[in-house]
């Protein structure tokens, strides 16, 4: 298989299965919930993703913006799989197919194919790694819209530069948020030096499994008592009211300046669409 079609195949599998680890934790919110509504909202997910891997169909109307988190061997070329990503996505946009998302924000033209100036989204990383490691990630723009960028302290909420605070931050988001971006969610959390550095890094992780919580302890029950608040909101499946408003809830964080404490709240929908391509020159790999 050459690598534009193994990138294809990478978009098919984001846009039309959703995560295991996902589907696990939906099916135990089923389990729990008594609200009659969100037990519905909680079915019928369940069976859309379900018609949709058995199809082989886009889970969602929304097929998001494609974002990468590429690992690239030292010495390889990043302009090269760059132009891949790209004729790969206009491909994808073509075969699966996905919604036409890239719109210029001066002519408002659609360039119907998911290709434009800046997407897809793509962030590189060298590694010493022989093996290409490609994330992909299908944003949608309903949980987008929903993140939140803080700098603490925040008088507002009463949020001191620490972990105490940063969890007022992720509990502001979520009320605001409410049930626009389609819960139950799934919270990514950046804290670090700068807004564009917390931003890539919340998003990062949405990339982790749901069941695999921060190595680091004090993290770990950050992550847990987040995940206990934000449920205790009661917002619910799709905003329906209900014990489960999130199912997961990861902190990445970084050093920061002793001038700035940036948090960004990254939030997804309950189709947290991600999949990884493990490739090399002898062997192709995609897991979700």
């Amino acid at each position: 298989m050459k690598r534009i079609e193994a990138i294809v195949e990478l978009y098919r599998t984001a846009a039309t299965s959703l995560p295991k680890d996902i589907e696990s934790a939906l099916r135990s919110a089923l389990k729990r919930e008594t609200i009659p509504r969100s037990r519905q909202a909680l079915t019928i997910i369940l069976e859309n993703t379900r018609l949709a891997q058995e199809r082989k169909q886009p889970l969602c109307q929304d097929t998001g913006v494609p974002v990468f988190f590429v690992q690239i061997p030292f010495g390889k070329s990043q302009r090269e799989l760059m132009s891949e990503i790209v004729k790969a996505t206009r491909v994808a946009t073509r075969t699966i197919p996905l919604r036409p998302n890239a719109v210029d924000v001066i002519s408002e033209r659609n360039s119907g194919n998911n290709t434009g100036i800046g997407i897809p989204v793509v962030y590189f990383q060298e590694t010493k790694d022989r093996k290409l490691i490609i994330d992909l990630m299908l944003k949608g723009a309903g949980s987008e819209n929903i993140g939140q960028l803080y700098k603490l302290p925040d008088e507002a909420l009463n949020a001191e530069r620490d972990l105490t605070g940063v969890r007022k931050c992720v509990l502001d988001a979520v009320y605001k948020a409410q049930g626009r971006g389609c819960p139950p969610y799934i919270i990514g959390v950046g804290v670090g030096a700068t807004k564009d550095q917390v931003t890539k890094l919340a998003k990062e992780q949405l990339l982790r499994k749901i069941n695999r919580p921060s190595k680091r302890n004090i993290l770990e029950r950050f992550e847990r008592k987040a995940l206990s608040e934000i449920n205790r909101l009661g917002i619910g499946p799709l905003g329906f009211g209900g014990k489960t408003t999130a199912i997961g809830v990861k902190i990445g964080v970084n050093y920061r300046h002793p001038a700035s404490y940036f948090v960004d709240v990254s939030i997804s929908c309950w189709a947290d669409r991600r999949a990884r391509l493990l490739w090399s020159e002898s062997s192709c790999r995609i897991i979700n």
